[in-house]
């Protein structure tokens, strides 16, 4: 059986990967998760008494730990989902997202470095999971990010994935590492924490209290349901050239009014639960990804449509209220 090591584990997107590794594959799955308020081990509850699944509460940016989880584990595979993620967080302190984003990755990178340099890259593969917007803000025109375009990341979140991104690239041409990065557009689903956009208009509306949408609500994103994001990770890790960047996307973009307003309708709840207030700082108006790539090199395509994601993401959320 191969050995997976799956960092911030117990997240939204990396608990539905380990969940799909441990319900889909053989191979041995440990997971490292400081469990900060964007993790949580009952999105693991199911699989948790698995004999293939081994958890570490722990710190990526600790280097002894890391390096003691290599040895004692000997993962063949890592996937880095362990970061700080929420754009408004890194707008009140940019500090903590470089610390875990680039150091903790800088961490991984160099005890791979010094570990699987010696026992052989054969076999091995280190898949950094990063986002669309480390290529900054599109205008509403039709034009899409490839994997080629320049980074031009615009908030303290987005500047630490790009420089981890960046770093993973050194260690690559330099240490000649077996490294991919995906980046992929937002993500949605059950688990999801409530601060994210599509759960927190969710909870909001079934609490009827006021949905709060930045601006005049015109930035538009694009989504994809997290299953189709763990299937795309999956075949990167198999399938992918390391070296290669992968960008995931469906094609389906929404503005933020609309979207709020398409579940306010889905919840049969009054459309003038929408609360516009004050734009935050460096607002990005629209990401969008060219994802041929992936679908040409890595044989795969989003399976789940919005609505039918959106209906079963309402569902659940009407389910587990809190």
């Amino acid at each position: 059986m191969k050995a997976m090591l799956v960092t911030g584990g117990a997240g939204f997107i990396g608990s539905a990967v380990v969940r799909m590794l441990l319900n889909d594959t053989t191979h041995r799955v440990c997971v490292i998760d400081k469990l900060t308020y964007a993790g949580n081990l009952n999105n693991l509850k199911d699989i948790e008494y698995s004999p293939r699944y081994h958890f570490i509460k722990g710190d990526i940016c600790n280097y002894e730990l890391v390096n003691y989880i290599l040895r004692r584990y000997k993962p063949e595979v890592i996937i880095n989902f362990a970061a700080e993620s929420h754009v408004d967080r890194s707008i009140d302190n940019p500090s903590a997202f470089a610390e875990t984003n680039v150091m903790g990755t800088l961490s991984l990178l160099d005890n791979i470095r010094q570990l699987w340099g010696k026992s052989g890259l054969r076999g091995k593969r280190f898949l950094q999971v990063s986002t669309d917007e480390v290529y900054g803000s599109l205008d509403q025109s039709d034009n899409f990010s490839t994997e080629e375009s320049n980074l031009l990341p615009n908030s303290p979140y987005s500047a630490s994935k790009a420089a981890a991104d960046l770093m993973i690239r050194s260690y690559y041409r330099t240490f000649k590492l077996p490294v991919i990065v995906t980046r992929c557009c937002n993500n949605y689903g059950p688990y999801q924490h409530p601060e994210k956009f599509i759960p927190k208009c969710i909870t909001s509306a079934l609490k009827d209290i006021p949905i709060p949408i930045y601006g005049d609500g015109m930035n538009r994103r694009e989504w994809i349901y997290v299953l189709d994001h763990c299937t795309a990770l999956i075949k990167a890790i198999f399938y992918g050239k390391p070296g290669e960047i992968y960008n995931i996307g469906t094609g389906y973009e929404i503005s933020n009014l609309d979207l709020a307003r398409k579940i306010l309708k889905q919840l049969g709840k009054p459309q003038d639960r929408i609360e516009f207030i004050k734009d935050r700082p460096g607002h990005d108006l629209r990401y969008a990804l060219n994802s041929g790539k992936s679908r040409l090199k890595l044989n795969w395509r989003a399976d789940v449509g919005f609505e039918e994601g959106l209906h079963q993401t309402v569902s659940w959320y009407k389910k587990n209220p809190d």
